[in-house]
């Protein structure tokens, strides 16, 4: 305990990358963002079912962004995929980020939800910087803190035979 009124960080506490206080914050960051993504897909699911029918009618309008006509084909032609997609893949991305298992696989669905909402919203009213934006560098902290590793099942499902022959899967997990 430190004694110190002008320095109260001198002492015991640690916050190395390594030590326990930031083992807390990454599993803590990586529940918190799987709740998020998890209370979005489940709130479509239970008011909607799988005909979650806003997502596909948004890409219909985004004619006027980064992305060109790409999304509104999608949202013509791609409706019967992401109307039923958007609120089951929120779902699971989530789940998985709280459970901590295949959380960089999970973390990388999340990424590639919040480039499509970034892109989508590109009138940028409030700058570059906004929600879409930190949500997806939420995610991409996520996989390269490889938070799976910290309090979740990717740390025992690393321990398994299968990934000890197959060390790639590694990149899937963490």
């Amino acid at each position: 305990m430190s004694y110190q009124t002008s320095n109260p960080l001198v002492g015991e506490t640690e916050f190395a990358l390594d030590g326990p206080w930031a083992t807390y914050w990454i599993a803590f960051l990586r529940v918190v963002t799987g709740w998020w993504f998890f209370h979005a897909g489940i709130t479509k699911i239970i008011e909607s079912g799988f005909s979650y029918t806003y997502g596909s009618a948004y890409m219909q309008q985004m004619s006027g962004t980064a992305l060109g006509g790409i999304p509104v084909w999608m949202g013509n032609n791609l409706a019967w995929l992401i109307e039923p997609g958007v609120p089951l893949f929120e779902t699971l991305i989530g789940l998985a980020l709280m459970a901590g298992a295949l959380t960089r696989f999970a973390a990388f669905g999340g990424v590639i939800f919040m480039v499509l909402f970034w892109i989508g919203n590109a009138g940028f009213g409030n700058g570059v910087v906004n929600s879409d934006l930190m949500g997806l560098l939420l995610f991409l902290t996520v996989i390269v803190l490889a938070a799976g590793r910290y309090y979740g099942l990717d740390a025992l499902i690393e321990e398994t035979e299968v990934v000890k022959q197959n060390p790639k899967l590694r990149y899937l997990l963490g």
